[in-house]
């Protein structure tokens, strides 16, 4: 990694993706999202893990070690007993930003897909990094990272991570008028 570059951490959490069984696309959907919304150059590092707390969790920490400002988790966050994302999270989250989870979860309903309800996805604090939750589908991640992101650089910058700059030909990013 490149010192002078942010680190976004992207974890994608798949029994089947680490197994090899099938190509991981949310991943790359993620880091593609983030290079349109960001006007910042940043480096992408992505992990495929399965659907085990304690591998969820030594991914996390391990991004939060490196300074990563953003870290992404996809999958594992609905009801069936595979799913443990949210339980990993509940290990390693200083501050639960729940706000986030809420606003993907009425994105994914506004355009018609009634198990967003299903769906346990959250965000946090750890340190000076943001974890969010995102679904495991491609075009699932897409719709919730339009509605989340432009809170993402601010948070981050709260949590005292590194600055990162929207584009905003794409997405305008909320940060207080300062006085």
């Amino acid at each position: 990694m490149s010192s002078s570059r942010p680190l976004i951490g992207i974890i994608t959490v798949s029994d089947r993706a680490s197994s090899g069984e099938y190509e991981d696309l949310s991943g790359p959907a993620i880091a593609d999202a983030l290079r349109e919304f960001l006007a910042t150059e940043c480096e992408y590092e992505t992990v495929i893990v399965p659907d085990e707390v304690d591998q969820i969790v030594a991914a996390v920490k391990g991004f939060t070690a490196r300074g990563a400002g953003l870290i992404c988790t996809t999958g594992g966050t609905g009801p069936s007993p595979r799913d443990v994302t949210p339980e990993a999270m509940e290990l390693v989250i200083e501050k639960e930003l729940r706000g986030f989870g809420e606003l993907m979860r009425k994105a994914s309903l506004d355009i018609g897909v009634p198990t967003a309800i299903l769906s346990r996805q959250t965000a946090g604090i750890v340190g000076k990094s943001l974890i969010v939750n995102m679904p495991g589908k491609p075009a699932s991640i897409r719709v919730c990272l339009e509605a989340i992101f432009p809170a993402i650089p601010y948070c981050i910058e709260l949590a005292e991570g590194p600055y990162l700059e929207g584009n905003p030909d794409v997405v305008q990013v909320f940060r207080p008028k300062k006085k």
